[in-house]
């Protein structure tokens, strides 16, 4: 075997691992936004992913570390939605909304992952250093807060509550338009980032 063709080998493998883990995080999500925390396990996981239980255990040590990775993973995804191509150099309001805009489009088109994010956010299987390095993966829109913080744009309390009052209005929303027949549509996209706006400005 030449080494190209070792070199096209070891990439279809990685390829091959990483639709594997793929798999098994959409399962994972499928199930515990079906079922429930508590309710899933890892042979279910796997008969829903396709493969077995022993080849879920390849990836992770345990039912804890997966559901941490995969936390990590949908909150990395939503934060890549959330922040691509931020600017912080234009207006803070423009950049505040395109924020909130990126994040409802993100919620409304990735429906499972909201939902996983807000059920696993509240368990106790969490660990402490997924919920900070998940937490850190908003830290542009923390840098926005402290930026406008010192021009007077925002009030000047504990960023965390201009994070708060930013992102929960529009994300009970959303949890409200899956739940029951409550629209999240433009109009109402456009008052939800009006009323965090008047919220959050000093």
């Amino acid at each position: 075997m030449t080494l190209i063709e070792q070199a096209i080998n070891i990439r279809l493998m990685r390829l091959k691992d990483e639709n594997k883990s793929e798999n098994i995080f959409n399962a994972a999500v499928e199930l515990i936004n079906e079922f429930g925390l508590a309710e899933i396990s890892m042979s279910k996981i796997g008969k829903k992913a396709n493969v077995s239980s022993s080849t879920i255990y390849v990836y992770f040590e345990n039912k804890e570390d997966m559901l941490n990775k995969l936390y990590l993973s949908v909150k990395k995804k939503m934060s890549q939605a959330v922040f691509e191509n931020f600017d912080d150099s234009i207006s803070l309001q423009i950049a505040f909304e395109t924020c909130l805009r990126k994040l409802a489009d993100f919620i409304l088109n990735n429906k499972n992952d909201f939902l996983f994010i807000e059920q696993f956010s509240n368990s106790p299987q969490i660990h402490k250093l997924s919920r900070e390095e998940g937490t850190e993966l908003f830290d542009p829109i923390r840098n926005l807060f402290e930026k406008g913080k010192k021009q007077d744009v925002f009030k000047k309390v504990d960023t965390s509550l201009l994070v708060t009052f930013t992102f929960e209005p529009i994300m009970q929303f959303a949890k409200d338009h899956f739940n029951d027949p409550t629209k999240l549509n433009e109009d109402n996209i456009n008052k939800i980032i009006q009323m965090s706006w008047d919220a959050v400005k000093a």
